[in-house]
């Protein structure tokens, strides 16, 4: 490594110095030049060597900061102002803030100052070029500790050249110390403000307001998922991500197999990024333009730029937290020069929120009926954006639309803006929710929303216009990653689980599992993996799209139809292609949140009634008078009408185990009505490319059919295992629909009967040593059939997840038993 500095100082005269180059710093020296400063400097001595670019640059010091403080003699005025602050009172807030501020605006720099910082700047740009743009960033001394983040609190100023400008600007820094934002915050956390000093990065800039940036978490930021980085990114300079001014795409890569060479992508959202932060010509200074529609519609990082920024996560992580010695999850700044076409990280520091959090208490929130109140399942939300955190709030709404008006807010309100920064933080903790028009997960918003444990939605678009001040109205985090506001207070419950001390059961404890925007947060349940995971709702809710309407996109008759698929799709000029991106980051999700613990993936099974309903379905299915017992399951995946679209099907499975590297996927085939069709089924697998045994592939087999407990000998021969679906099974022993009103009450999964079966199935599967377990509703919904199922020795039972911890503790008994 090049030291920039002309000689390496010793410790003493680094805390005496005005001035310390970053690759002189680590992290140890947080006191001598501040959070980012000091990680700046960690960064690039220990972690360039392995491939991690960071611009270089240096840091005015602490020891700078006192020194001018107590050389021009302001501290006792500081001293005096703060005396009687209320940070409560807002108008008291703000007056002293503006005090201290122009206090220190006006009192110059003393010449030793200005000589050092005009010095160092000048060596910068010897080894760049003349007038070299910098950003001037501020950092405290007290900044990116575990349990508090000190980040945004002070300003930051980009595209700066020239000695007068970077001076300005490092001044206009020292003052930021000062911020509205930052007194209420040191206030609230207990930090003495003549404690703190205000220490200025002075770092080379990244060209990325001619390409992309963003901000990167190595934790999943809503669940406290450990093993997956979230990445957002938008075009232009970065400050648009991290205010919220944008919604940027989002992505999501799997840690484990990402580590072992993989291509873990186990998701992707895309952001409408209709802003990109540019340089103003010929000026200090920074200007928001409009995004070319065909850059919206397209991500704004190849595949191989996530990976690079995931693995770049890791290995930050992985550092920090082996000189830390505990787990340090991160949160990192990102920037792509778009003259260079290189990636650099521009900040990283601890994450405050998730990796303090104890997960020895499980807590959900559940909307309830009550009286009159409709199911919020079929109330229509008012407005719908990305729900930060998981919990339930409610309140009057109190739209703001600029900071003059934040006096006018009252405790216990939900704030209604476009978008927050650090202005609006001494309101955001009296908020009993937050929503905002503009702004992903990664935005201020969403970041103080979660460490003050407050509910928000971002991103929503529309929410100053479509609610009005003064309605009541309900705040739902608790229903996956779409968060929803509703009209009026509805009532709901909140349930806390104690973690501690379950018991382990002989019997294995899976979950059913439908819905992958729900998987990370159903993954910190007890369980031993995944005994149902449904394409159907992935294929239903996620896709939305019959596959071979992809396949025949330039057939299709139904033009209304055709027209909504086109835009749905696009990004693709290969149709089908969406198909099998959408189904495979669906797996892929519930998958990577159970791993390496095994995840059964039952292949599609919706009957040709819903397959119609999706759009482009009708033109492909026929008019069945009991879809129930037609065209469904296996017999699908080897027809002529339809087998193109199972391949598509086998891609998805094929790129989730063998390009992400999650190989705990097992592919179940659902209503196999012989063994024959069991043959033809895996034929057709094969010819697709998922080989039974190869690369350890196994294939599960519903048991859901009379004729698969009468032959379950035979289908062993050819499946791996067995998974009894009790509903099915039930209906077709009994001879009921189980969607006639007229015959449910006979409807039972505990009639002699359908135990009778379940019970020989079992044993079939027991003499041919093969795995069986249930991924029915039964034991889910009666105690006493999962007692059954365990005396009757089977391998797993898989629940519902509001299930699992009420069957594990009852299933422990029967065993203790």
């Amino acid at each position: 490594m090049v030291t920039i500095a002309q000689n390496i100082l010793s410790q003493s005269s680094k805390e005496e110095a005005f001035i310390l180059w970053f690759d002189e710093v680590g992290i140890k020296d947080i006191p001598l030049v501040g959070g980012k400063n000091a990680s700046l400097g960690e960064m690039i001595q220990q972690l360039k060597p392995q491939g991690i670019n960071v611009p270089l640059g240096f840091a005015t010091t602490a020891s700078a900061y006192r020194y001018f403080i107590k050389s021009a003699g302001i501290e006792e005025q500081l001293r005096k102002l703060f005396y009687d602050l209320n940070v409560e009172d807002v108008s008291n807030l703000k007056q002293r803030g503006e005090k201290a501020r122009e206090l220190l605006i006006n009192t110059p720099f003393s010449q030793e100052l200005q000589d050092a910082i005009a010095l160092s700047y000048q060596r910068l740009c010897q080894l760049y070029n003349p007038n070299t743009d910098v950003a001037v960033r501020s950092s405290a001394t007290a900044e990116d500790l575990p349990d508090a983040s000190f980040a945004g609190q002070q300003e930051t100023y980009l595209n700066i050249t020239g000695i007068e400008a970077v001076l300005n600007a490092t001044h206009r820094c020292f003052a930021s110390l000062f911020t509205d934002r930052a007194i209420s915050y040191r206030e609230i956390k207990g930090f003495d403000h003549f404690d703190i000093a205000l220490t200025v990065g002075i770092q080379k800039m990244v060209r990325s307001d001619l390409a992309t940036s963003g901000v990167m978490f190595s934790i999943e930021t809503e669940t406290g998922f450990p093993n997956a980085v979230l990445i957002s990114a938008a075009y232009g300079l970065g400050e648009n991500v991290v205010q919220g001014t944008v919604n940027p795409d989002e992505y999501y890569v799997f840690k484990p197999t990402l580590k072992t060479g993989f291509r873990p992508i186990i998701d992707r959202n895309l952001g409408s990024k209709a802003l990109k932060m540019v340089y103003e010509e010929g000026a200090n200074s920074i200007k928001n333009v409009e995004v070319e529609m065909s850059d919206r519609n397209k991500f704004a990082l190849s595949d191989d730029e996530i990976l690079q920024l995931a693995n770049w996560a890791c290995l930050i992580e992985d550092h920090y937290s082996q000189v830390n010695g505990y787990f340090t999850p991160m949160d990192i700044e990102w920037a792509k020069d778009g003259i260079t076409n290189e990636l650099f990280i521009v900040q990283a520091r601890p994450e405050t929120v998730q990796s303090q959090k104890f997960g020895n208490v499980l807590r959900s929130y559940k909307f309830t009926e009550s009286g009159d109140v409709i199911n919020p399942a079929s109330r229509k939300p008012l407005v719908i954006g990305r729900a930060v955190g998981e919990a339930i709030s409610q309140g009057k709404v109190r739209i703001i639309l600029d900071t003059e008006k934040i006096g006018d807010f009252q405790p216990g309100e939900v704030l209604v803006s476009d978008r927050t920064d650090p202005d609006w933080e001494p309101i955001m903790k009296k908020a009993s929710a937050i929503v905002t028009n503009s702004g992903g997960r990664t935005c201020h918003a969403a970041i103080i929303a979660r460490e003050l444990g407050v509910p928000a939605i971002v991103g929503c678009g529309n929410g100053t216009e479509i609610l009005k001040n003064g309605e009541d109205v309900t705040v739902s985090c608790g229903e996956g990653e779409e968060g929803r506001v509703y009209q009026g207070l509805l009532p709901f419950t909140v349930a806390e689980v104690p973690l501690d001390n379950l018991p382990r059961t002989r019997t294995q404890i899976l979950m059913n599992v439908g819905n992958p925007q729900e998987a990370f947060k159903l993954a910190a349940i007890p369980n031993d993996g995944v005994g149902l995971a449904r394409t159907e709702f992935i294929i239903a809710n996620q896709i939305q799209i019959h596959p071979m309407a992809l396949l025949r996109f330039h057939e299709l008759e139904d033009e209304v139809a055709k027209a909504k698929i086109a835009e749905m799709t696009v990004m693709y000029d290969d149709k089908p292609q969406y198909f099998i991106d959408q189904l495979a980051q669906g797996i892929a999700r519930i998958a990577a949140a159970f791993y390496p613990k095994p995840v059964i993936v039952r292949m599609s099974d919706l009957k040709s009634n819903e397959y119609a309903n999706l759009l482009g379905g009708k033109q492909f299915e026929p008019d069945e008078e009991n879809p129930m017992l037609g065209w469904r399951g296996a017999a699908r995946y080897y027809d002529e009408n339809y087998r193109e679209a199972f391949a598509l099907e086998c891609e998805a499975i094929k790129l989730v185990r063998n390009q992400m590297g999650l190989v705990n996927v097992i592919p179940m085939i659902p209503f196999c009505r012989t063994p024959d069709e069991g043959h033809l089924v895996l034929a057709e697998m094969t010819k697709n490319g998922l080989q039974q045994g190869e690369n350890g592939l196994q294939v599960y087999v519903m048991c859901e059919l009379p004729n698969n407990v009468i032959m379950a000998e035979e289908f062993a021969e050819i499946f791996d295992g067995f998974s009894i679906g009790s509903n099915d099974l039930t209906q077709l022993t009994l001879g009921i629909d189980r969607d006639s009103a007229l015959v449910a009450k006979l409807f039972d999964e505990r009639s002699e009967g359908v135990k009778r079966m379940v019970k020989m199935a079992i044993q079939a599967a027991k003499q041919k040593n093969r795995k069986i377990g249930i991924c029915g509703q039964a034991p889910s919904d009666y105690p006493e059939f999962a007692k059954f199922l365990v005396e009757q020795g089977i391998d797993s039972i898989s629940l519902n997840p509001d299930s699992v911890l009420k069957t594990i503790l009852a299933i422990a008994q029967v065993e203790s038993e």
